[in-house]
């Protein structure tokens, strides 16, 4: 009996995974009929694509049968998007698309029904890091600053966390090949701990994102997207050479991928070097090294997958290793590499398996997910790291893809967590405890035929800690048991309309919650860095958030404007207190928790003008506000900024340069008088950055080259979000980089 079922699931099993459907089309301009030569045409559910050839012609095989999303995208056209049915056999598709100046758009994957950006409900903002490296990012920390919404808390430039519209740390989440990255970011000197190469792009959604992704996505997610593997039958490779001018900074990084007709693989590796940074130069101070501010970084990337007719899946593996110094003062100048005391020693292993089941109307996503990350802290006068912590986090995402309606999509989900942290030097920041996840989701997306779309949504979470006692009772560090549960129901709506097929506006009303850190509920000692003693609470509950956001845009051929405008009421914000008492001469603070709003937005022009297609004039204001209920400003706003790009890109004819770019761009802070009750103002700054780049036929080799130079008035300036700034150290002054990408 067991012997026949089994010979009858092969043979079931064979015929869904070896059926031989595939698609095949043309591509051409509209009204010309011309065809076009290298459109990428892609399936971003399947993860399969082609390229047109030289009579726009493509071919995609082995493709499930069902309803997918298919997109084609060109320089220079506007993107196409539609949904097509593939059934057994051969299927045919004819594309058409239209010349366009603005910029290719891609599918956004941080939301959960593979839209563009322009069919989305949720407003996201998508960078791709080559764009960020141009403007001569030296991390990917720095880099997400050029995002609207978006900056960085900084120590120094190696040290570096995303801030969201006014939201940090545990309030933002961070997600890399698909899973959740737990390392540490409760610390104010924690930084992301991943490194741009072998990223293609960062998505980041702004607001509460608990419907998506659980705890701690109560201020939004910073989702970041690995490269691609090759297109099927293909072989890519590159070296990548970067330098820094003020840091004397060196990088390097070489990968290589290719895809047969089933099974594909990428492996990438990099490192970076840089000494201390040198300050800007004004009347009064003149540029210094600040001691300390050196950093090293290895990183690793690599993955193997198999697609099959009905399957696809993928393991990737990331290993990040970083040596950071914390820079104090402005002491010795020098040129050393090598850290001096303190400085932390970082490693970060991040695991991913991700698994997709295509049926014929339905489909199953799996993600599995094992970080572990490793943080040493070494201190001037210390046998060994006198902070050594360990991390490890397990976690699972699966989503059912029901049938889709005539207009309507449903996903249905469960995701969670386990994690233990581990302490093993004398100084205890946290106690050693274990934190179970458990949610379950369900989202919709009805597309209505007045060009309108809804998004709702609604999901139960619960997590628990149980941490150990830690220390001596009546003693600094000690730290009593724990053992606590939290739950939380949220929801999420989201309209979007279009009038006259060039106003687009979007309505997005969300929930989302954050249960207290470790941190939070446990601290009992001095938090190095900061000169204050800590005190935990453990009568702590959920951090409770609504937020309402309006975004318009409009575009055309020529222009694009957009208004983006948020509200977000959070209900029982924790954040730290003094009590007036001192131990071991430092003041004591408590967490406390208050009511908290902030509010703000952005807005921005894009023109291109006819008939000067390659001439960009772009301009961008953002502004956020921060109260608690008593009428205290929040700490960490970043300053409201003005930025002002002039930027050209031209398609050459030429065998020698096949297209170039430049850009100009005067980012204007203002001054941020709007501070808490430990922080200080700070004066507003100008910074002044330049840029070119092309892509070169030399000896029959393409090469990509570019040249930027950030802060070139080399101004004296300290940022708001600096953690130097209690020090009076300045950030960085003058930086030139010089990149080098070599396709092999």
């Amino acid at each position: 009996m067991i012997h026949k079922f089994i010979t009858v699931l092969i043979v079931v099993l064979s015929g869904t995974i070896y059926a031989q459907n595939s698609l095949e089309g043309t591509l051409s301009e509209t009204g010309t009929n011309a065809p076009l030569f290298g459109v990428d045409v892609y399936f971003p559910q399947l993860e399969k694509g082609a390229m047109s050839d030289e009579k726009g012609m493509f071919r995609i095989t082995n493709l499930p049968t069902g309803s997918y999303k298919i997109i084609a995208s060109y320089i220079g056209f506007k993107t196409y998007s539609t949904t097509v049915n593939i059934a057994k056999g051969n299927n045919t598709l004819t594309i058409s698309l239209a010349p366009s100046a603005i910029e290719m758009e891609e599918v956004i994957v941080s939301t959960p029904f593979h839209k563009l950006q322009r069919e989305n409900v949720m407003k996201v903002e998508r960078a791709d890091i080559a764009d960020l490296r141009s403007k001569g990012a030296v991390t990917l920390a720095d880099g997400i600053t050029n995002v609207p919404g978006v900056e960085t808390v900084s120590t120094g430039i190696g040290i570096g966390k995303p801030v969201i519209r006014g939201l940090s740390a545990n309030r933002v989440l961070v997600y890399t090949q698909g899973v959740r990255l737990e390392n540490q970011q409760f610390g104010d000197e924690h930084g992301l701990g991943v490194s741009d190469a072998g990223i293609e792009s960062v998505e980041v959604i702004k607001g509460p994102s608990s419907l998506l992704y659980g705890s701690d996505a109560l201020g939004g997610v910073l989702y970041l997207n690995p490269e691609k593997f090759a297109l099927e039958g293909q072989t890519e490779s590159d070296v990548n050479l970067n330098y820094f001018s003020n840091t004397d900074g060196l990088g390097a990084n070489a990968g290589i991928k290719a895809s047969g007709d089933r099974m594909r693989y990428l492996i990438r590796g990099s490192i970076a070097s840089h000494a201390d940074y040198q300050t800007g130069k004004n009347n009064e101070q003149t540029p210094q090294k600040v001691t300390n501010s050196r950093f090293r970084e290895y990183d690793l990337k690599t993955g193997i997958g198999y697609q099959g007719t009905n399957i696809k899946t993928e393991l990737r593996y990331n290993y990040n290793n970083l040596l950071l110094g914390l820079p104090e003062e402005i002491g010795e100048q020098t040129t050393e590499r090598t850290p001096l005391s303190p400085y932390q020693q970082i490693n970060n292993h991040i695991l991913s398996s991700k698994t997709s089941l295509f049926f014929e109307k339905s489909s199953v996503d799996a993600t599995l997910g094992y970080t572990f990350n490793t943080r040493k802290e070494f201190e001037e006068n210390e046998d060994g790291a006198a902070l050594d912590m360990n991390l490890s986090t397990l976690s699972y995402n699966l989503l059912y893809h029901l049938p889709k309606g005539a207009n309507w999509e449903t996903i249905l989900g469960i995701q969670g967590m386990h994690q233990n942290n581990r302490n093993f030097g004398e100084e205890t920041l946290i106690p050693d405890a274990t934190t179970n996840d458990f949610g379950i989701l369900g989202t919709s997306h009805l597309h209505f035929s007045n060009n309108s779309d809804l998004q709702i949504g609604v999901r139960f979470d619960h997590r628990s800690i149980d941490s150990q006692m830690m220390g001596t009772l009546s003693e600094e560090g000690y730290m009593a048991a724990l053992n606590q549960n939290f739950n939380s129901f949220n929801a999420a709506i989201g309209y979007k309309w279009e009038f006259l097929q060039k106003l687009t506006g979007r309505l997005n009303l969300a929930s989302g919650f954050r249960a207290p850190n470790l941190a939070e509920l446990r601290s009992n000692g001095v938090h190095e860095g900061t000169n204050r003693y800590e005190i935990g609470n453990a009568n702590l509950i959920n951090e409770k958030n609504i937020q309402a956001d309006l975004a318009l845009e409009y575009k055309n051929r020529h222009l694009e404007w957009y208004v983006n405008g948020f509200y977000n009421g959070v209900s029982d914000y924790i954040f730290l207190d003094p009590n007036g008492e001192t131990i071991d001469n430092s003041p004591v603070f408590l967490y406390q928790q208050q009511n908290a709003k902030l509010y703000g937005g952005e807005i921005g022009v894009h023109i291109h003008p006819h008939p000067l297609d390659w001439l960009h004039l772009e301009s961008s204001f953002e502004t956020v506000t921060g109260k608690l209920e008593d009428g205290d400003f929040l700490p960490l706003i970043p300053a409201n900024s003005l930025t002002n790009t002039l930027r050209t890109e031209f398609l050459h004819g030429s065998d020698k340069i096949r297209s170039s770019y430049a850009f100009l761009t005067l980012k204007s802070i203002f001054d941020q008088n709007k501070t808490s009750a430990f922080e200080t103002s700070t004066e507003g700054y100008n910074l002044l950055s330049i840029g070119l780049g092309a892509q070169l036929s030399l000896f029959d080799q393409e090469v990509n080259l570019r040249l930027s130079g950030n802060n070139l008035l080399n101004e004296y300036y300290i940022a708001h979000l600096s953690r130097l700034k209690s020090d009076g150290i300045a950030n960085i002054g003058r930086n030139i980089n010089i990149g080098l990408s070599v396709p092999l």
